[in-house]
């Protein structure tokens, strides 16, 4: 299975400040995520970029020692370089509705 890109939302327990650095670091560590978004009172991680989805949840659960459900999975097909200036907006669109209380920001993505 290749990498494409994709958005990814997870429901991860954060229960603390505490909880949220260690994923909030473990999502920095990730060099295959573009942007990330974590919904601390809804439990929800929203990430995008280049990765196999399954691959990133176990990082995830093995950096933060957390269990992670995978609630959704959008994928693009985009050639290696061939990312346009729509999918680009797209994405900033996405990081400037981080400061909404649902996630349904991956699903205008396509």
């Amino acid at each position: 299975m290749t990498e494409r890109f994709c958005c990814m939302v997870m429901k991860i327990n954060i229960d603390c400040n505490g909880c949220y650095r260690k994923v909030r670091r473990a999502l920095l560590d990730i060099q295959e995520l573009d942007t990330h978004l974590i919904e601390k009172k809804q439990c929800r991680v929203s990430v995008c970029g280049r990765f196999i989805p399954q691959d990133i949840a176990i990082k995830i659960r093995k950096k933060t020692n957390r269990r992670v459900e995978i609630l959704e999975i959008q994928e693009f097909n985009i050639d290696n370089e061939q990312i346009s200036h729509e999918e680009k907006a797209l994405i900033s669109s996405w990081n400037l509705e981080s400061n909404q209380t649902h996630v349904a920001t991956c699903v205008t993505c396509t």
